[in-house]
């Protein structure tokens, strides 16, 4: 088939990566130093999968900045374009997704429209109803930072937002394109598919919250953090995944969504979807507290990326975190090779890792890494597993 992937994202490219392997599959992008990367095969992100695919798959991949060129004669149009939450709205700002709707009408109206952005509750089902010569669906992805093309290629579940022949035809294309064997595939309403999303999202950062609380207790307490956890995922209700503390909840998902989570619950009761948009913040506010009561005259900030593997610095909590510390007047400088500005928020990014290391008190870091065993004695961070 001919499909057109909108947007070239961890979720964009991922799946482009993966339909090009049987397809022939345009990926349209506004930025032309992405589209470029992608036709040398390059990746514009970190992740190793689509990496390893660009250097030894054939794939039928082109990327094009022409949307006359894109839409031409494609049957699917996958939708990956980004959408964050706006807090003057108070609601996810669809406007990209709008607008590339708005070009399938113009250019491709009888293809099949394959949301995988994040929308808010009963947007699909709204869209479907104004354009209702147009077939819609919504198709939510579950992808981790710097593994999305694993986590298509293995997915834990795939969530088709139709009951049709269509959504059974692209949910095939994507179980041809995996490597796992026997993935369940679940075909719902639209507004269901949504739902599905945004609660698991929100789950999955109650579960972090849940997390970075015991620790915050441990830490107060003098108690043993690590032993505490282990002790709690021994219990197979638990389990042993998931629960490695951190600064807080970040990326590309979990804070837009769980804001999004609690805009939908408008006039419906609640407290644990507030509870959990609250506790990421007092986590972010007690780390810089407790970095603040060392009394630093210089705090180093090792990596603003979320985890290891990763390339992404958006709404990563460790930015919060030295906002905080800056704001008390103390000051802050950042190593962080993926930046390419000489300072950020007012803050100097030095290059040379030795000065960094030298003036820096208190060194604060998300995840450990090797780089700095050397001044152990100077970081602060709550990564007890060296993973996630």
């Amino acid at each position: 088939m001919k499909i057109t992937v909108v947007g070239t994202g961890y979720v964009g490219l991922s799946n482009a990566v993966l339909l090009s392997q049987n397809n022939e599959v345009i990926a349209l992008d506004v930025v032309k130093e992405k589209v470029d990367l992608i036709n040398k095969r390059v990746s514009p992100i970190g992740d190793n999968e689509i990496e390893d695919f660009f250097a030894n798959k054939k794939l039928n991949l082109t990327a094009t900045l022409d949307k006359e060129f894109a839409y031409k004669d494609c049957e699917v149009v996958v939708i990956a374009t980004p959408t964050d939450y706006d807090p003057e709205k108070n609601f996810f700002d669809t406007s990209s997704v709008d607008s590339v709707i708005e070009d399938v009408k113009k250019y491709t109206p009888n293809s099949t429209v394959i949301i995988k952005s994040t929308v808010p509750v009963g947007y699909t089902q709204k869209m479907q109803d104004k354009y209702p010569e147009l077939d819609i669906i919504f198709s939510p992805e579950f992808l981790r930072e710097g593994k999305a093309l694993y986590d298509n290629l293995y997915p834990s579940r795939i969530i088709m937002g139709k009951h049709s022949k269509e959504a059974k035809i692209f949910a095939n294309l994507l179980v041809e394109g995996a490597f796992k064997e026997d993935i369940e595939v679940l075909y719902t309403n639209p507004t269901e598919a949504e739902a599905i999303k945004l609660f698991s999202n929100t789950y999955l950062a109650m579960r972090v919250s849940y997390f970075n609380e015991l620790d915050t207790y441990a830490e107060v307490m003098g108690l043993d953090s690590e032993e505490i956890i282990k002790g709690v995922g021994l219990d197979p209700r638990i389990g042993s995944h998931y629960n490695n503390p951190s600064f807080g909840y970040g990326g590309y998902c979990l804070p837009k969504d769980t804001k999004q989570m609690l805009a939908d619950y408008e006039n419906i009761p609640q407290e644990i979807i507030t509870a959990i948009v609250n506790s990421n913040q007092t986590r972010k506010e007690h780390i810089a507290n407790m970095v603040l009561s060392k009394k630093p005259k210089v705090v180093g900030v090792y990596r603003l990326i979320m985890k290891t593997g990763s390339d992404n610095f958006r709404a990563s909590s460790i930015i919060d975190v030295m906002n905080i510390i800056k704001d008390e007047g103390v000051k802050v400088v950042i190593f962080e090779p993926g930046l390419k500005e000489e300072e950020l928020h007012g803050i100097d990014v030095l290059r040379d890792i030795n000065k960094f290391k030298e003036i820096s008190d208190i060194i604060i870091t998300n995840r450990f890494f090797e780089e700095l065993e050397d001044v152990k004695d100077k970081v602060y961070t709550r990564d007890i597993f060296n993973r996630d």
